[in-house]
């Protein structure tokens, strides 16, 4: 049977990651690349049909992207005291309410409940996780567990789409009976209703932006990346290669996670400076609200152990202020 609703989602998800790969591309020219180069000649004709063709796809994304977000959102809201049900059967609570779910904030939404309880760390990633399966805004979400005061974090952790990003510090020990309050943030779809109204009012303009680019290229060569060359940042004796999240040490490649990729091109972009934790922590995390405790100090721990082959490059943490990636001689 035709599925209108999920149409109507799966092209809100492309402009969603259309809009997402323009921003990242725009931070990753934060850096020069070295492009050896060969010209090709583009003839008008060909960029003015590549125009027309993008235009019509945004028309038709455009006027798909619905108004589901209040029904998937109900439905969040739904899981939600799902969620606080479930956290307290574990607990061996059958009888107390879970009072109704508040909204705190943009997709952040706070789990109150009747009486006092215990959880178990790890019982608790299991239920959130398991409850928000199905739920396809919950890709990336954060959550904190506070004491009913709201002064205190007791319990906090990080879920994204890549695991290699997550962070889950403090699990396996048991908390004691208390007063608690669940915080669940998610990550925000990235394109509001407001937006949206933008978007499809901004195509004009769009069609305008095209025609002037194609009838100025008209005639002249545009210089081309050959398929397959590679960039590589020098840091020390470690071949950085951000585009492939890689670092090469004495031959032998290291796999970089997305965050530890955005890590080391801050911090090598120049390397010697003293970057603060503030910048770090809005750059890396700026799309992801609530930052757990010390998840920046995690990250920075992993990327320093995968630098430790090489003996010019620390990764050194100023105290009170950041971090510095020195190059020292060998």
């Amino acid at each position: 049977m035709f599925d209108a609703a999920n149409l109507s989602n799966t092209a809100e998800g492309t402009v969603i990651n259309f809009v997402n790969k323009f921003v990242n591309f725009v931070k990753f020219n934060r850096y020069k690349m070295m492009m050896t180069s060969t010209t090709r000649n583009i003839k008008a004709k060909y960029l003015w049909g590549f125009a027309c063709l993008f235009l019509s796809a945004g028309i038709c994304l455009a006027f798909s992207l619905t108004g589901n977000d209040d029904f998937d959102l109900a439905k969040q809201e739904i899981l939600l005291r799902k969620i606080g049900h479930e956290i307290l059967l574990h607990s061996g609570d059958s009888t107390s309410r879970v009072l109704p779910v508040s909204r705190t904030g943009e997709r952040e939404y706070q789990i109150k409940f009747e009486n006092e309880f215990t959880f178990q760390p790890d019982s608790l990633v299991k239920i959130v996780r398991r409850s928000l399966a199905k739920d396809a805004l919950a890709d990336n979400y954060i959550v904190n567990v506070l004491n009913c005061t709201g002064k205190g974090v007791i319990f906090g952790y990080a879920i994204f789409k890549d695991e290699h990003d997550n962070v889950i510090p403090c699990s396996g020990r048991k908390q004691p009976k208390s007063c608690y309050m669940v915080n669940i943030k998610f990550q925000s779809s990235g394109i509001t209703p407001i937006q949206k109204g933008y978007l499809i009012g901004g195509l004009p303009l769009l069609a305008f932006i095209g025609l002037i680019v194609v009838r100025s290229v008209n005639g002249r060569k545009i210089t081309i990346a050959p398929i397959g060359t590679s960039h590589h940042v020098e840091i020390g004796n470690t071949m950085f290669d951000p585009a492939k999240r890689q670092i090469i040490i004495a031959g032998i490649v290291t796999e970089l996670t997305a965050k530890e990729n955005k890590l080391l091109l801050i911090l090598a972009s120049p390397p010697n400076v003293t970057i603060e934790r503030s910048r770090l922590q809005k750059e890396i995390w700026e799309d992801e609200g609530v930052i757990v405790g010390r998840s920046l100090d995690v990250f920075v721990s992993k990327l320093r152990k995968k630098l430790e082959r090489d003996i010019t490059v620390q990764l050194v943490n100023i105290h009170g202020k950041g971090y510095i990636l020195k190059i020292v001689s060998a």
